[in-house]
């Protein structure tokens, strides 16, 4: 059946009538809460705030200002307009607002929750360059309410896709702590165990250079489309027009340099140019596999000496000299490879952008969001504001 069919046969027969937020439900705003009295007042019931990480969650109070279903959203700043859909006991601080149907309308809040996911954000203007979402703004927002057997019909497919993809999530999350886990088991190595040699004794800088004739936005990389938590690159939308740039060779590992923290590395599968804001390092010890290598240097523990020992402060750089004083452990060759076969898996199923959950969980959302504006496309109908 056609999407457009399946929409017809949905709506089939039913009306659907256009009305004002402001017309169906009731808004409120939430209060100010400061990081002492969140500490003063400790207890069991959540506070939400203009964040998104956990939820919005700011922390938990012994009293609570709200207690039912509801749906809420960011009034203030970078996440205005954002909506959320809220049961229970809690409270919203000051930059969130609060949507309570009105009485025996028959709306449903997922539903609710579903079509302003869509609508709010384009309600969102700039107030003195701060975005902003508020109540007045919110009221004007038009809602079409078809029968609550649509609604619901609507409400328990995107549940479905919804919960789907909080599956995935949760997959991934438990697989990065196992990565984690396995990562400091397989890469720890006590004194005299194995030879421990210096990054410089191993390996060096790219010496190369390479014209700006043989780049192309594929084999170009500079740390603007370097992925930041070791997720590789994309490809690059700025290459040089002219000169020559540092060159790199398959097998190599490239780091971006500014900012180390943001654990930029990407493991060479071809030929290309870089500029300064790139290390390269190229292996130059046969006892090492380069993948080790890449494994040893995308490791946490590099990252932290790295920055340990970056110049700068609003934007912090590696310090070539230092980077080079690294201590590599080297087992043999045959544990490298085991090593390695372990890592690599993990890094496929929980980082790889083309493949893996991250990759899954991206298909699932790009999914949920096209049947999520498939059926909540309702024919328009002119709303008096």
């Amino acid at each position: 059946m056609s999407q457009v069919r399946f929409m017809e046969r949905l709506l089939e027969g039913v009306e659907v009538e256009w009305k004002k937020l402001d017309d169906v439900v009731e808004l409120t705003r939430g209060r100010v809460m400061s990081k002492v009295y969140l500490l003063e007042n400790t207890g069991e019931y959540p506070v939400y705030s203009s964040q998104t990480a956990n939820n919005g969650e700011i922390g938990k109070i012994n009293t609570f200002d709200f207690d039912g279903v509801f749906v809420s959203w960011t009034t203030d700043g970078a996440n205005a307009g954002t909506v959320f859909y809220r049961t229970g006991k809690f409270s919203i601080t000051n930059v969130c607002g609060l949507i309570k149907i009105n009485n025996n309308l028959e709306l449903n809040y997922k539903y609710l929750y579903y079509w302003l996911s869509i609508e709010a954000k384009k309600h969102v203007y700039s107030g003195m360059g701060n975005p902003k979402l508020m109540s007045n703004q919110v009221a004007k927002i038009p809602i079409p309410i078809p029968p609550l057997e649509v609604q619901s019909e609507i409400v328990r497919i995107l549940d479905n896709f919804t919960e789907l993809t909080a599956e995935l999530t949760a997959e991934l999350t438990a697989r990065k702590k196992q990565y984690s886990y396995y990562r400091d088991q397989l890469l720890s190595f006590e004194e005299g165990e194995v030879e421990w040699k210096s990054l410089g004794e191993v390996a060096e800088y790219s010496k190369t250079r390479i014209g700006f004739e043989k780049l192309n936005k594929d084999n170009y990389v500079g740390v603007d489309n370097l992925l930041q938590n070791r997720k590789g690159k994309t490809i690059s939308t700025k290459i040089p027009t002219k000169g020559n740039s540092t060159q790199y060779e398959a097998n190599d590992i490239l780091i971006g340099n500014i900012r180390p923290y943001l654990k930029k590395i990407w493991f060479a599968t071809h030929g290309g140019g870089t500029n300064g804001d790139v290390l390269v390092i190229r292996l130059t010890d046969d006892t090492l596999i380069p993948r080790y290598l890449y494994q040893i240097l995308a490791d946490d523990k590099f990252f932290i000496y790295n920055m340990a020992h970056a110049k700068g402060a609003k934007m912090p750089r590696g310090n070539k000299e230092k980077i080079m004083e690294y201590r590599i452990p080297i087992p043999p060759i045959e544990k490298q490879k085991e090593i390695v076969n372990i890592l690599d898996k993990f890094d496929t199923l929980t980082n790889s952008i083309s493949e893996g959950l991250p990759r899954e969980i991206e298909l699932r959302q790009k999914q949920y969001e096209h049947y999520r504006n498939l059926l909540l496309s309702f024919p328009k109908e002119k709303v008096e504001v």
